[in-house]
């Protein structure tokens, strides 16, 4: 029996599912706070839990790379679905000699990202969830620019027509010039927004890329299939794409490290989850 029950978290239907002792497991996508919360109630009656939670997802760009396919890889990375993908990028890391090129690249395709409804053949981004949501964003568009960003584009709410002016719209933004201890470099915005930063070494790409609470998910583009590989192991996430992003087949494993979640689903490694391993011996 497949059951769905609406409500709200706290004082809420999310509360008392996860509470009560009836309830002998629970799975759990969403933000790093809820995540929290649930496991905390998980543990009356020792209860399993799997969490997919929050992410600020790096991508490495060497200047080996496929130029066209890393530019492209990322603008859907970055503003596909208008930012709101647990997997989406917000951080980009570039190799210093295709720095400026990249960062001009990445800019022509925000701006040519047309929003509109969703039918109409020339959209490109849409609204994002709700006032709430693009309350959040807007808030660290401001942010950005407090911490003394460079607002490559965007950073505000686009001129809609009159019949869509009450839609939660936000503009496709780029930033450069933060530190790695700005907000809107370590905290999850969940909007079509990134920050890009040079480096010059493999070593300052992998440190940066891991200066982060979150380990969700990482893509890396290069032509130099063993730097890849070990890139792959070094990022401590629990997804890495090599030049791609997105791509997934249903029987592999998904999900975080560190505070981007906890446990697999896919193919066994939700079996494993969903029932009980049982060990049954028998002397004739």
């Amino acid at each position: 029996v497949y059951n769905v029950i609406n409500g709200f978290g706290v004082d809420s239907a999310g509360a008392l599912l996860t509470a009560h002792p009836d309830v002998s497991g629970i799975t759990f996508t969403g933000e790093t706070k809820t995540g929290t919360a649930i496991m905390k109630a998980g543990a009356d009656g020792i209860r399993p839990v799997s969490l997919e939670l929050g992410g600020k997802n790096a991508a490495v760009v060497f200047a080996d790379c496929d130029f066209e396919n890393a530019v492209n890889t990322i603008t859907r990375s970055v503003f596909e679905n208008c930012g709101q993908v647990c997997l989406g990028t917000e951080r980009v890391y570039v190799e210093r000699p295709i720095f400026e090129k990249f960062v001009n690249a990445l800019k022509a395709k925000a701006e040519g990202m047309k929003p509109g409804r969703p039918f109409d053949e020339d959209t490109k981004i849409g609204p994002l969830v709700s006032k709430v949501h693009q309350k959040k964003v807007l808030s660290y568009y401001q942010k950005a620019r407090e911490e003394g960003a460079t607002i490559v584009t965007g950073g505000g709410v686009p001129d809609m027509p009159d019949d869509l002016k009450d839609g939660c719209w936000v503009e496709p933004t780029i930033w450069t010039g933060l530190p790695e201890t700005a907000a809107v470099v370590r905290e999850e915005i969940f909007g079509p927004c990134c920050h890009i930063q040079p480096f010059d070494t493999e070593e300052e790409a992998v440190r940066m890329a891991n200066d982060t609470k979150y380990g969700l998910a990482t893509s890396i583009y290069t032509q130099d299939i063993s730097r890849a590989s070990r890139l792959a192991t070094q990022i401590e996430v629990g997804l890495c794409w090599i030049n791609s992003w997105f791509l997934r087949d249903l029987r592999t494993p998904f999900g975080g490290s560190k505070q981007s979640g906890i446990g697999r689903e896919g193919g066994l490694h939700s079996l494993e989850f969903y029932t009980e391993l049982r060990n049954v011996m028998i002397k004739y």
